[in-house]
């Protein structure tokens, strides 16, 4: 399916009605160009499954149409996917210096670097494609280097935010280009796609600047070591954390693989100052006053591999988390990860630390990078926008943001609030959501990408709720009739000491099963299994209340 002539068409491919995976999409005539690729991680739903990524398909069926993957930061849901996309896509991509950084560590384990060809790209930069010129302004958010969008297109302005808050005070004196924004909007903007994650908080968001007082507060109190949880991406939180440690006169060492990436790329790239010999290894750490160390680590989230959870039960090899640490999460629960986090920190005050967590508002050890109501609010009047479609975010979030655009006075005809694949078709200087593109979420599982489908995740979960039942019959081919067995193996049902009676019963029957199918003439393997299956999976949840999975097993010799 392409794009109608003459015709401006926005979509998502992900990132709306969810909170990960961001991927939108501009087409004008035969011209692609793709915003973001990232990824998102599985719930416990969806079993053994590693990583979420969008689907390509559209993509791939044009991809000699795509011009450009622009990417607006660096966080793992807006570059998580990049190496699956261009193992299919040969596309130039274009991005910051932070951000590239970044997408070069993922690429290399990936071995796609040589192979794959990355522009810089600054707030200053301008693109001309046939059809369409972009160009960039500054934005806040919890990383550095990152960017909005304008597509200057034969229909008119259409603007992507990226992920944004307004800071007035940035610790990284990256200042938002908040005059840029307002000349954006005075020129006129045809569309508007605005993130929406904090769409449901009310006032503004604090500045990052909050934190570091805080932080430097928690050290001076600390008896011991501090142990500190963040997010690895967020180089002004660990800018913080440096600052506080130098303060006190500590080491600092970095656990966590991601952590110690990101931060050789922040370091590298000029974004990151550490004075010299500050940074010890975990060997090193023993050898020091633990009144002089500090801990920066990943695992905020409760990853159950990530060093802070490895910590939370001692099993960190070389470093132990004594009484009277104190132990700092840094960055507040993503919804969905609150029971894994809650379970670190029952774990930390068994091991005896002072554990400071909860919200961020009410630690002061975390704000956010997402805009609340009024940081919205503002960037609409300021780019005041004849159509919007709010983005990245769950259901109740794009539709909080509707109503914020209403009340800045956009008109509620409209704003389209679209699922994954539909279609905002612009023509005329006149928009209308008409159609739907294949989109939806690619698995991946170990080196499988896509392979996974609904029917082996209904198995896995069966399997994980039920267990298993094998049942092996061994027929002769000549005389066709049952030379042993049945013989019945099980994993994860019952134990099978207690449950010998249950066994011998499902034997019987299976016995009983064959030879009245034999009796009526019927030998073929796929009818006896299926009518094994059936019977005995009848015969159990009568029994037993269970549906676990049956596998008839037949050997003819």
């Amino acid at each position: 399916m392409s794009t109608q002539q003459n015709t401006l068409s926005i979509f998502a491919l992900g990132g709306v009605n969810e909170v990960g995976k961001n991927m939108y999409v501009l087409q004008y005539e035969d011209e692609i160009i793709v915003i973001d690729c990232g990824s998102k991680f599985p719930d416990e739903s969806l079993l053994g499954i590693d990583l979420i990524i969008p689907d390509l398909a559209y993509l791939e069926e044009n991809k000699e149409k795509i011009r450009a993957l622009l990417v607006t930061h660096g966080h793992e849901d807006h570059i998580g996917a990049i190496p699956y996309f261009l193992k299919k896509l040969k596309v130039p991509v274009y991005a910051t210096r932070f951000t590239l950084g970044l997408i070069e560590l993922k690429l290399t384990e990936h071995r796609l670097l040589g192979d794959s060809e990355l522009i810089e790209i600054h707030s200053e930069s301008e693109l001309t494609f046939q059809n369409i010129k972009v160009s960039f302004f500054k934005t806040n958010h919890s990383i550095p280097d990152c960017l909005g969008i304008v597509f200057d297109t034969p229909e008119g302005n259409v603007v992507h935010t990226g992920d944004f808050k307004f800071d007035l005070t940035p610790v990284n004196q990256q200042y938002a280009d908040i005059h840029k924004m307002a000349e954006i909007g005075k020129n006129g903007v045809l569309a508007l796609l605005s993130e929406s994650t904090n769409a449901e908080r009310p006032g503004s968001t604090p500045s990052e600047r909050i934190v570091g007082d805080h932080v430097e507060e928690a050290f001076m109190k600390a008896k011991r070591k501090v142990i500190i949880s963040t997010f690895a991406s967020n180089i002004n939180r660990v800018q913080q954390v440096v600052d506080a440690t130098i303060k006190t006169n500590r080491k600092l060492a970095l656990l966590g693989r991601s952590m110690i990436n990101v931060v050789d790329v922040a370091i590298k790239r000029g974004y990151l100052q550490i004075p010299e010999g500050m940074l010890i290894d975990a060997e090193e750490i023993n050898t020091f006053a633990p009144e002089h160390v500090a801990i920066l680590c990943t695992g905020s989230q409760g990853e159950p591999m990530a060093a802070l959870a490895r910590l939370s039960t001692n099993s960190y090899r070389n470093v132990e988390i004594l009484p009277e640490d104190t132990v700092i999460f840094a960055a507040s629960p993503i919804p969905g990860n609150e029971r894994n986090v809650s379970r670190i920190i029952d774990n930390l005050y068994t091991l005896g630390a002072n554990v400071i967590y909860g919200s961020g508002s009410s630690t002061k050890m975390h704000v956010s990078g997402h805009g609340y109501q009024e940081d919205l609010k503002l960037m609409l009047t300021f780019m005041r926008p004849t159509y919007f479609i709010p983005i990245h975010g769950e259901y109740r979030m794009l539709y909080q943001h509707q109503k914020l655009a209403e009340q800045v006075g956009v008109d509620k005809n409209n704003i389209f609030i679209i699922k994954n694949g539909d279609v905002v078709d612009i023509k005329n200087k006149t928009a209308a959501k008409t159609r739907r593109l294949p989109a939806g979420d690619t698995y991946v599982d170990g080196v499988g990408v896509g392979d996974i489908g609904e029917i082996v995740l209904r198995d896995r979960k069966q399997l994980s709720e039920d267990g298993m039942i094998i049942i092996v019959i061994t027929l002769s081919k000549a005389e066709r009739k049952i030379i042993s067995g049945p013989d019945t193996i099980t994993r994860g049902f019952v134990f099978v000491r207690d449950s010998e009676q249950l066994l011998r019963d499902v034997n019987r029957l299976v016995k009983k099963t064959v030879i009245e199918l034999q009796e009526d003439n019927i030998y073929k393997w796929d009818i006896m299994k299926k009518n094994i299956k059936k019977t005995i999976g009848q015969f159990l949840f009568t029994h037993t209340k269970r549906k676990p999975m049956i596998l008839p097993i037949i050997i003819e010799i």
